[in-house]
């Protein structure tokens, strides 16, 4: 009896220490902060004949409606890496708020962003572009710079030590 009770504790023991140790395993987000926000060009819509131009040109029809599509792409900073981000549903795109802090997880070539201090709702980002925070003066070292040329090379005038053929500008009479 008292066997199978050490036996039934030590595995209820081992059951109630697995889950415990894999969350202590689990990565916990990152964090950021959105500094900034802009408005980018990302496509246009474009409506009408244009396709058919040669066709409906000859009859004098080329009305085109175009429309140019602005997204919101936001620079989130993080320790070591700043990232350019777009919302993958531009349908549906929440403006977030910029100054505040986010947790974000990588996957592929998607961010997951979670802002903090918002409704705590995980979105899907493009990652558009990224760089390491320290790269400015990086850039400036390792940027191309072409050689430069001398000057070109005047050889000094040989007429120099002839003082009076400068000052007579007459030809010489017979």
């Amino acid at each position: 009896m008292k066997v199978r009770t050490s036996i039934i504790a030590a595995l209820l023991l081992v059951l109630a220490a697995s889950p415990i140790a894999e969350c202590k395993s689990k990565k916990k987000a990152q964090r950021g902060m959105l500094e900034s926000m802009q408005a980018v060009p990302c496509g246009a819509k474009q409506r009408g004949l244009s396709g058919l131009g040669s066709i409906f040109g000859s009859i004098g029809v080329e009305h085109v409606n175009s429309h140019e599509q602005l997204c919101p792409q936001y620079l989130f900073r993080t320790d070591d890496m700043d990232y350019h981000i777009r919302p993958l549903d531009m349908k549906h795109a929440v403006l977030l708020p910029v100054g505040h802090e986010g947790e974000y997880k990588l996957k592929k070539d998607r961010l997951v962003l979670k802002v903090v201090d918002g409704d705590k709702k995980a979105r899907e980002y493009q990652v558009v572009a990224m760089q390491p925070t320290n790269s400015e003066s990086k850039i400036e070292s390792n940027a191309y710079r072409p050689v430069e040329k001398p000057t070109e090379y005047h050889p000094p005038n040989k007429d120099v030590g002839n003082v009076s053929s400068q000052t007579n500008d007459r030809p010489p009479q017979p």
